[in-house]
């Protein structure tokens, strides 16, 4: 199978083993830059060890439902550590980050709510197939927000955004929360899917979010990314959670594999470990890639962004893989990032650097 990208028709990359900080392909090995395995721990052997001795106590899956008569306790007993370690009061576990997103929304649209949409935000938070997200910058749409509330009907509002602009490596400034009007009620639901695990020591964005008394903050991630762990997480006061708890959609989806769970318990050093490597590799990454001026980069977040899309091909030819299709649908278009993981060496980021020099001497 193949496909366009900038113009050359390339061979998608199908492997048969999990990316690491090289890859193999038609008996070829490739430096590997893409992905979202920040903290690098599904490549992680003690990690690996962790979750072995989890199977054997849990299996590879619970087949039935969390809401059943039969309860495994490790569910609460992660959920809790997951709410403490970024300062929320509860947290519920699913099978993805993109059905926590829409466990969220189910139980919104039962809320007679009005959606409004920040520029960008994921398609786990759609309420329809087909959402129209407004074609403006995130600042943008920040200052005109209040105004734009204004405007609608009475009732309750749900917000729904990005924590951050993950594909383009740009912060998104939540001071704006604490302007909100005071005369309704809000729902503000944020996916901080590519944030938990990475930002603020591993907090992702909830301890920066401001809090207000019509303000209910609702936080979903998957758990697929940063935290290695095939899942998501809703985060939210107890109240709010109860009540995602208690609907048709949450009781009839599967849960998440209790093992991972297991493991996430007992890998507080693993993930610790993997946090301060990533800080360093990008610290390097940044030293040696944003002198060239290709990259848009957020400080400390390891995705560098370029409008060069040809700089794909040209390291694609000097066996290096970075980030390069089209994103959220085949319709987009495509573009081109390299993301820095705590698997990498700095051998491995100082080639990178050095091939991404070459393409530079070329413009």
């Amino acid at each position: 199978m193949s496909e366009s990208v900038t113009g050359r028709t390339i061979d998608n990359f199908e492997i048969s083993h999990l990316p690491n900080r090289t890859i193999t392909h038609n008996e070829k090995t490739y430096r590997f830059f893409s992905g979202t395995a920040y903290l690098g721990l599904p490549q992680n052997p003690s990690y690996h060890r962790l979750m072995l001795a989890a199977i054997g106590q849990y299996g590879t899956v619970f087949g039935s439902s969390r809401n059943g008569n039969l309860r495994l306790s490790i569910y609460e007993e992660a959920e809790a550590k997951l709410a403490s370690s970024i300062g929320a009061e509860a947290a519920l576990t699913v099978s993805s980050g993109m059905m926590a997103g829409q466990v969220v929304i189910n139980w919104l649209r039962g809320q007679s709510v009005t959606f409004v949409y920040a520029p960008n935000a994921h398609p786990a938070l759609w309420h329809e197939p087909v959402v129209k997200l407004p074609s403006m910058s995130f600042d943008e749409w920040t200052a005109q927000l209040s105004n734009q509330l204004q405007t609608l009907p009475i009732g309750p509002v749900a917000i729904l955004t990005n924590s951050i602009e993950a594909v383009r490596s740009d912060y998104y400034d939540f001071s704006w929360v604490s302007e909100l009007p005071d005369d309704r009620p809000i729902i503000l639901v944020v996916d901080d899917s590519h944030g938990l695990g990475v930002l603020n020591q591993g907090r992702g964005i909830w301890p920066k979010i401001s809090h207000k008394p019509n303000v209910r903050l609702v936080g979903t991630a998957s758990l697929a990314k940063a935290m290695g762990m095939p899942g998501g997480v809703i985060f939210g006061d107890t109240d709010t959670l109860t009540n995602l708890r208690r609907t048709a959609f949450f009781g009839a989806c599967s849960p998440m594999p209790p093992a991972n769970l297991a493991a996430y318990l007992q890998a507080d050093a693993l993930y610790a470990e993997g946090y301060e490597r990533l800080q360093q590799n990008i610290l390097l990454a940044e030293k040696l890639l944003l002198p060239t001026g290709l990259f848009r980069h957020a400080t400390g977040y390891p995705v560098f962004f370029t409008e060069q899309d040809d700089l794909y091909a040209y390291l694609l030819d000097h066996d290096i893989l970075v980030y390069s299709f089209a994103y959220p649908t085949a319709n987009d278009r495509a573009n081109t990032r390299i993301v820095i993981s705590a698997f990498h060496t700095a051998e491995d980021i100082q080639e990178l650097a050095e091939r991404v020099g070459g393409f530079k001497l070329l413009k």
